[in-house]
């Protein structure tokens, strides 16, 4: 399986830079995993709602360049379907039987993502009604995609 993470903007942090790499490392037994970063789109604090419509905008675009056509789609959205780390397991292990080799997670910028990727998605998927950093987000989803193949494979786990 052939799994991307397509995310908008840099990571600096030191320490979420480690955990993924702990993450995909542990993840090079079961599945190719790349992180790919697009550029995000430079914006003011004060924007108007068309302005902040226009940056998500020039953000899909970029993330859609990234995505072939024949890959399956995951946003990572508030508004999206809450699943248990099992159920997560379970869509994976899905997938994969039904020859979907190439999945995409797609993480938004600071204000989501366009309508253009949300319409691109499969399906959407949401961690928590809260708000977290996007940047967060890559460590949380390479641990809960790294938690998936241990549950799918019956591997221990800590819970």
């Amino acid at each position: 399986m052939n799994i991307s993470i397509v995310t908008v903007g840099k990571l600096k942090e030191k320490y979420l830079k480690q955990g993924i790499q702990e993450y995909l490392k542990r993840l090079s037994a079961y599945a190719k995993v790349e992180i790919i970063e697009v550029a995000d789109e430079k914006a003011s604090e004060m924007l108007s709602a068309a302005e902040m419509e226009l940056v998500k905008q020039k953000e899909g675009e970029r993330i859609l360049a990234k995505i072939s056509p024949d890959t399956y789609v995951i946003t990572l959205a508030i508004d999206g379907k809450m699943k248990s780390s099992e159920e997560l397991a379970d869509s994976l292990d899905r997938l994969a039987t039904y020859g979907k080799s190439k999945i995409a997670f797609v993480i938004g910028g600071s204000l989501g993502l366009s309508q253009a990727v949300l319409q691109r998605g499969n399906e959407s998927l949401s961690f928590s009604k809260m708000t977290f950093p996007h940047q967060l987000m890559r460590l949380i989803l390479v641990e809960q995609i790294y938690r998936a193949f241990r549950i799918i494979r019956g591997e221990p786990y800590h819970k």
